[in-house]
This record gives C-alpha cells, structure tokens and sequence, in this order.
C-alpha cells in the first residue's frame, strides 16, 4: 500500500471513530462504538433516529468536525449513514 493510501484509510478510520463517538454519545445510543455498522440507515429501520435526532446530529457535526449542513440542499443525502457522513468529513478535509 502507498503511502497517501495509507494515510487516507488511517485518517477514515479516525473520522469513522469520532463519527460513531459522537453519534453514540451526542445521540445517546446505548451500543458500542464498533456496533454501529457504517452502512446502516441512520434513520427508520437502521439505528431509528428521528427529526430532533437529525437536528441535534447536524448541530453536532458542525460544533465537533466543522461539517456545516445547515440549509444544506444535501442535507438528506450526507445524513443517510455514518459512511456518508464520514465521507462529507474527508471532503473537507477535517478530522476530530
């Protein structure tokens, strides 16, 4: 593995880290970090959030990685799962 790929995956996984963190404790999910599977829905049938979850969850993400979502047309698309919240995080190139 290259060294930029190297980087890359290790600074994902940091991201996936602080991502699940916060969701576990900014949402109060009462599962482990590692539980929380990256491709699960955060809403409906997946980890069962709802509108005050995704006010809070956008509050948070801005407050802890800078990922302003506010009146965002994306909004809906960056807050589907944890993998796409991580994904909007490394486009903009912050980390926790």
């Amino acid at each position: 593995m290259t060294t930029d790929l190297s980087d890359y995956v290790s600074s994902r996984a940091a991201v996936l880290d602080g991502v699940r963190r916060m969701l576990r404790d900014a949402m109060k999910l009462r599962i482990e970090l590692e539980s929380i599977d990256p491709d699960v829905p955060l809403f409906g049938t997946g980890l069962g959030m709802d509108s005050v979850d995704a006010v809070e969850l956008v509050v948070q993400l801005d407050a802890v990685f800078g990922l302003t979502l506010a009146g965002s047309p994306w909004v809906s698309a960056k807050l589907r799962t944890v993998n796409t919240i991580v994904d909007a995080i490394m486009e903009l190139g912050n980390e926790p």
